[in-house]
């Protein structure tokens, strides 16, 4: 089952089950994807699963952007609003790596590609972004990345 069939089949429990919140999450995901799929090459064209995947860490992104703000503006109730709709969200994300399973890949992709300074950074980054897919941010990748290549 492909990652839109699973959405599809949840936006239809979300109806059944009169679950607002998701059912407003899972219509605003639809909508991103559809707008990507246009910008791709027309809205009769299929997402994979990792641009789907990138359209839902978008998202996902953008609510915590959301928070951060309601944060510090005091909204606490729509910092919590925007919270639940990034939980709903991170159920379609793959598992997150952790700290040890990043410094790994890292070392591994550094020996494959044979870098060894900072200049190199760039061919090393490219194949972590192959490899990592969307289990880490982009930031802690490269910083890592730069740690590694630095020592």
């Amino acid at each position: 089952m492909t990652l839109q069939e699973r959405l599809d089949l949840d936006l239809k429990e979300a109806m059944r089950a009169r679950d607002a919140t998701k059912l407003g999450v899972l219509r605003m995901l639809k909508s991103a994807l559809k707008y990507a799929a246009i910008a791709k090459s027309g809205a009769e064209t299929e997402l994979s699963d990792a641009e789907t995947a990138q359209v839902i860490h978008k998202q996902a992104r953008q609510r915590q952007d959301s928070i951060e703000s309601f944060q510090k503006g005091g909204r606490t109730e729509l910092a919590n609003k925007e919270k639940e709709e990034l939980s709903i969200l991170n159920v379609y994300l793959p598992q997150a790596m952790n700290a040890d399973e990043l410094v790994k890949v890292v070392r591994e992709t550094i020996g494959e590609v044979g870098a060894t300074s900072k200049t190199q950074m760039g061919a090393v980054m490219k194949a972590l972004q192959a490899k990592v897919a969307g289990r880490v941010d982009g930031k802690a990748l490269s910083t890592e990345v730069q740690k590694q290549l630095g020592s």
